[in-house]
């Protein structure tokens, strides 16, 4: 866990924004401001996943060198704040994950949750819209957003069977072909809509591109799968050209609107 005095709330990679693309990591990082300890959690806590998603943030850099293509990620632990959740998701700051108690979380006064907002969740979802502006004027098209995350291998003692999986919530113009084009390799166990649903309402994906159209998926690689240089290397690769295959299919630039499971926009 790594600090700095001037703490940035997120971090861009820049690509060829012409590209059309857009890479998002929203827990790409485990890091917290100087001013904010642990939380009042042993170090050991923030190997884990209810810290940031191990392996992202190098799997988001190499897809993107692969792809030239624009990032944000997000700088801070989930622990801060969660930047994949709605201003008033009931989880956007939990006191308790995965059997931890999170003490710095617990009590909460509404000034510290505004602060958290105002410090770290607003900069890095402006960050992400100016990137998707920028990426749409460059490119002359609706931006086409890809959003990597990775999951614990078990979860509350239940082991998981996926390698893979691919959230989204009504449009499939990238889930679809992402989770066929994946499933190719028959070695590999793809969940759709596992291990968790994609219709979130309030979370990056619906704030970002359902509300605009865009198209869109998020992925989920299994932790162990990412936890090494060789595995980094070896699921950025699988995914470059999938990702560009996709990329270049006639409806995936085009605004559609597809609304939500979740209830109407």
């Amino acid at each position: 866990m790594t600090r700095s005095t001037v703490f940035a709330p997120f971090d861009i990679v820049e690509g060829d924004r012409k590209r059309g693309i857009v890479l998002l990591a929203d827990h790409a990082r485990r890091d917290l401001p100087e001013e904010y300890g642990s939380l009042g959690l042993p170090a050991a806590e923030f190997d884990r996943h209810i810290a940031y998603d191990i392996g992202v943030e190098a799997v988001t850099r190499e897809l993107a060198a692969l792809l030239d293509a624009s990032a944000v990620l997000a700088n801070f632990s989930r622990l801060l704040i969660d930047p994949n959740r709605g201003e008033d998701d009931p989880t956007l700051i939990r006191q308790l994950y995965d059997g931890t108690i999170i003490p710095g979380n617990y009590p909460l006064a509404q000034e510290e949750r505004e602060r958290r907002l105002d410090r770290f969740y607003r900069p890095y979802h402006d960050a992400v819209g100016a990137m998707i502006a920028s990426v749409a004027q460059a490119s002359g098209q609706a931006p086409f957003i890809f959003s990597v995350h990775s999951f614990t291998p078990a979860m509350q003692g239940k082991q998981r069977p996926w390698h893979v999986g691919i959230l989204w919530d009504k449009d499939d113009r990238v889930a679809r072909p992402l989770i066929d084009m994946l499933a190719e390799d028959k070695q590999l166990v793809v969940g759709d809509n596992e291990p968790y649903d994609g219709a979130l309402r309030g979370d990056t994906m619906f704030r970002h591109a359902i509300v605009n159209g865009y198209a869109h998926a998020l992925i989920e690689i299994r932790q162990d799968l990412i936890a090494d240089q060789k595995g980094i290397v070896a699921w950025a690769g699988r995914l470059a050209p999938i990702v560009d295959a996709i990329d270049r299919r006639p409806d995936i630039h085009a605004v559609k609107m597809f609304g939500s499971r979740t209830g109407p926009l």
